[in-house]
């Protein structure tokens, strides 16, 4: 396996944090973390490319006598999973060993106000197309139904092309970000329907609107004409759009809140139904540790599966 070059680097680590979309200032952290752990390594008598899993666990050893918060080293961990990724994808790894490792004794965040899947349900279908604006309606009700069906967040739904809705398959395709996982998600039959009708009729409406209301309106964003979900008015913000979806839909159900608790609850749903590792996929979550801060009802089984990748008492 290719060795890591002393300077320089091909790419270095940082053009490879640029690549993924990392800001100057988080490029800057990554890179310290990554200085601090192969100074150990060579103290330690190993390398980055070659260091095994007990040996990594020496070193959270030796970042834990620093006497670091959880929480810190929480994050000195997550720094170092960045750069075991990039060893990987370099091929000077063949698997990033640290990817499923987590650190004990970080509170746990407990979600209140879960939405059931009914009430996710009730918010989709009591939500009325025939009133109003019904071009703007119809694309809400897409929205409603990715919110709900599909659990996506604000910027999931930013990102969405046309082409990443894959009717003939019955599938969307939710491009990954440097947070989240590219995945694959089923459409419901009945939104197949809408998507199509949208697609074909509704959207094309929506352009010529935005057209009429500025010259550059199919551009705004700077994503063109390929934008899925188009917002209309004198922004052509997206983020306005759910404002407005938002107040809506706190009229049908008041224990609604944000788009946020939405995707909250059904993510807590899905660990009901699909478990841990297919509720991780859907989600687009990185890492398993993301998924499990969303596990309320079953604290003895999120404590097992910490200590079975992080042993340290």
């Amino acid at each position: 396996m290719e060795k890591i070059k002393a300077s320089g680097g091909s790419p270095p680590y940082e053009h490879y944090l640029e690549k993924n979309g990392y800001t100057n200032k988080s490029i800057q952290t990554y890179v310290n973390a990554k200085s601090r752990f192969i100074e150990w390594c060579e103290t330690y008598g190993t390398t980055a490319e070659t260091i095994d899993y007990k040996a990594v666990l020496k070193y959270i050893e030796h970042l834990r006598k620093g006497k670091l918060t959880a929480r810190t080293l929480k994050t000195y961990v997550g720094n170092l999973k960045i750069y075991f990724d990039y060893l990987v994808e370099e091929n000077y790894r063949q698997q990033n060993i640290i990817k499923e490792l987590n650190i004990k004794g970080v509170k746990k965040t407990v979600v209140n106000n879960v939405l059931e899947f009914e009430e996710l349900e009730d918010l989709y279908y009591s939500y009325p197309t025939n009133k109003g604006k019904a071009i703007a309606r119809k694309r809400n009700k897409i929205i409603i139904g990715l919110l709900v069906y599909q659990g996506l967040n604000t910027r999931d739904l930013q990102l969405l092309e046309v082409d990443n809705i894959q009717l003939y398959k019955g599938k969307v395709t939710v491009p990954g970000t440097k947070k989240s996982n590219t995945r694959d998600i089923e459409l419901k039959p009945f939104q197949l329907m809408e998507f199509m009708e949208y697609i074909n009729e509704v959207r094309p409406k929506l352009v010529k609107i935005r057209k009429k209301l500025s010259p550059s309106g199919g551009d705004a964003e700077g994503r063109g004409g390929e934008q899925l979900l188009l917002p209309i008015g004198k922004s052509f913000k997206l983020h306005n759009t759910l404002h407005k979806i938002t107040k809506e839909l706190k009229e049908i159900n008041n224990k609604f809140t944000d788009v946020k608790q939405i995707r909250t609850s059904v993510i807590i749903n899905w660990l009901k139904v699909h478990g841990l590792r297919r509720t991780q996929y859907l989600a687009g979550h990185k890492y398993i540790s993301s998924t499990e801060r969303y596990e309320q009802d079953d604290l003895e089984s999120l404590h097992e599966t910490i200590n079975n990748f992080h042993p340290f008492k």
